[in-house]
């Protein structure tokens, strides 16, 4: 049954894509409606995969001894990976009928990538074949470079796209030297066997492997310093920013470390790389979002912080809590994007600071927006507050005491600009034009349906751990239900810790005018931060760099024979001496 939903949750997307291709250009409705249908029949297959979860490969296509066998396991980690990307993505797609009106003339094109991606991240997730997964993870590259750059017309677009591929093209090329190193030593790609076997592996080749995931995660998953291709890639559609770069592709790199966490949690240093990672990401992330007034930018911001709490979860042990929190930040982030998009295409603008006011004439879109931002700060009965408060109790206990008070101070700023965002858009005076709508049909089926889910998914506690307990061998996770995650998390004294913090934090956004001196003599940081806190500038001399010793080896490149012939020959001889001493 397993293998055949496999399929279905893979394979539908894809064969949605290929049946739009053959679509005339001028059948807008038929485009529309064939994707909606292929995602939400993603999307059901994914949520029936639930309950037929297991360790084992339920599909397996051989394919000689050089590339072994090409698997697919749906345990426990997949599966809710796979799950996010085609039930968000169904909702994104359903979106997009209202968002995409304006954009009619690259409609098919739009749903072919769209498709093509939630079946990739599905196939992705569910991968239990190392090299299979590579090729996955660059196809979800290729996709995202497609779709930020959609409007191929705008030179920032285009950029963004072009920077996102360059950045996480370093995170491809990782994957790839872990997994053929992986087939050297072990002579298998198989996950599952990678993991029972990586003991047995060198202790230099497991510290590269290791570190080189961890490249490989920040890469893929925007965290300090490779995260600047994320708010670059707000130039996509607003559901593809809800899709690609909330709430699936940039979990993958996530993902990655909590899969292979069992093979590198003994390697000398590398836990407290992985939280250093996630605490400075979550730290510096947030404080970009204080001072960004693109609505999309400041997201993105946020989501990059979001990233760090689950890059700082796994590295401090707490794997289930870290994957609880995806899910929950995967379904109330993609809320709080596609409520940002319906807010853009009312008023015609990203520019907070031409909003203002909005509320009045959008009560709806203000109503689940405040939702998504009650869980983003991490405030009752959201699935945000179960989630993270699980995550810092576990990074209390097991995670390092300064990493943790980072933590709790980037819990601090989540709350003021979450409550900056909310203000700048929906209250006090209006300060750009009159919405033209509320959110039209389509985008409120999506968003009434995110909104009911940031409320209830952290119902889904005591089942998520279960099926991780049952089907990750090596992780060591304990199940619990949801009644002891509730209890677990209301009894513990780090939870009315933090939530004192953020009742402090909102205290001083709304005292925010009787802290002018404060504020003045902080303008310098925020001046700073509205720069990127110097990371551009480091982006800036890595290319001119490169750029240097390109031309300088580009000299080398004569065109001429005799110089080629030398230097095969001069390569060979070096070779032959390294042999013999």
């Amino acid at each position: 049954m397993s293998s055949w939903l496999i399929l279905l949750t893979i394979g539908l997307p894809w064969l949605g894509a290929l049946v739009l291709w053959f679509i005339p250009e001028d059948q807008k409705r038929w485009q529309h409606i064939l994707a909606v249908i292929f995602s939400v029949a993603a999307g059901l297959s994914g949520l029936a995969l639930l309950t037929d979860t297991s360790d084992t490969p339920a599909i397996s296509i051989p394919l000689g001894s050089v590339f072994g066998d090409f698997t697919f396991v749906p345990d426990g980690l997949g599966v809710f990976i796979a799950l996010i990307a085609t039930v968000v993505g169904s909702l994104a797609v359903i979106f997009s009928v209202d968002y995409m009106a304006h954009h009619d003339e690259q409609l098919r094109r739009y749903y072919i990538l769209v498709l093509l991606f939630i079946g990739t991240m599905a196939g992705l997730a569910l991968a239990g074949n190392l090299l299979l997964m590579f090729l996955l993870w660059e196809v979800t590259a290729l996709c995202s470079y497609a779709l930020i750059s959609f409007h191929n017309d705008d030179p920032k677009a285009v950029a963004g796209g072009i920077k996102a591929l360059i950045i996480t093209q370093i995170g491809g090329v990782g994957l790839l030297v872990g997994a053929l190193i992986c087939y050297a030593y072990l002579g298998t790609y198989q996950i599952n066997q990678i993991l029972a076997e990586a003991h047995s592996l060198p202790a230099g080749v497991l510290g590269a492997l290791a570190f080189g995931f961890l490249i490989a995660a920040a890469a893929k998953s925007a965290q300090v310093p490779l995260h600047t291709w994320l708010p670059d890639a707000m130039e996509a559609p607003t559901p593809i920013s809800a899709l690609i770069h909330a709430a699936t592709m940039v979990n993958a790199g996530v993902y990655l470390l909590a899969r292979f966490y069992p093979a590198f949690e003994n390697v000398p240093g590398w836990t407290t790389t992985v939280i250093l990672v996630g605490a400075l990401s979550a730290l510096f992330a947030g404080v970009m979002a204080l001072v960004a007034n693109d609505l999309k930018r400041a997201l993105a911001y946020s989501t990059v912080s979001q990233l760090g709490y689950m890059v700082y979860g796994v590295g401090s042990s707490a794997i289930f809590a870290s994957q609880f929190h995806l899910l929950s930040h995967a379904v109330f982030k993609a809320l709080l994007f596609l409520s940002a998009g319906a807010v853009i295409t009312a008023v015609g603008t990203r520019d907070m600071q031409k909003m203002g006011g909005l509320g009045k004439q959008m009560p709806f879109v203000r109503a689940v927006f405040i939702i998504g931002a009650l869980a983003l700060i991490g405030l009752p009965i959201t699935n945000g507050f179960f989630s993270k408060e699980l995550l810092l109790e576990g990074g209390l206990y097991f995670g390092p005491t300064w990493a943790y008070v980072i933590m709790l101070i980037g819990a601090g700023i989540t709350a003021i600009y979450t409550l900056r965002m909310v203000s700048m858009v929906f209250f006090g005076e209006r300060r750009g034009a009159a919405p033209e709508h509320d959110g039209l049909p389509a985008m409120r089926i999506s968003l009434g349906l995110l909104a009911f889910g940031t409320l209830t998914t952290w119902l889904l506690a005591g089942p998520l751990s279960h099926i991780l307990a049952a089907t990750l061998p090596y992780h060591e996770i304990h199940a619990i239900s949801t009644l002891e995650m509730v209890e677990e998390v209301l009894l513990a004294p780090a939870t009315w810790g933090t939530l004192l913090l953020i009742v402090l934090s909102a205290g001083l956004w709304f005292l925010r005018g009787r802290l002018n001196g404060l504020i003045q003599v902080l303008q310098p940081l925020a001046d700073f931060a509205a720069r990127g806190l110097g990371f551009e500038w480091l982006n800036e001399q890595i290319v001119r760099l490169t750029v240097g010793v390109a031309s300088i080896l580009r000299r080398t490149q004569t065109g001429q024979l005799n110089w080629n012939i030398a230097g095969i020959v001069g390569a060979v001889v070096v070779v032959l001496i390294w042999l013999i001493f």
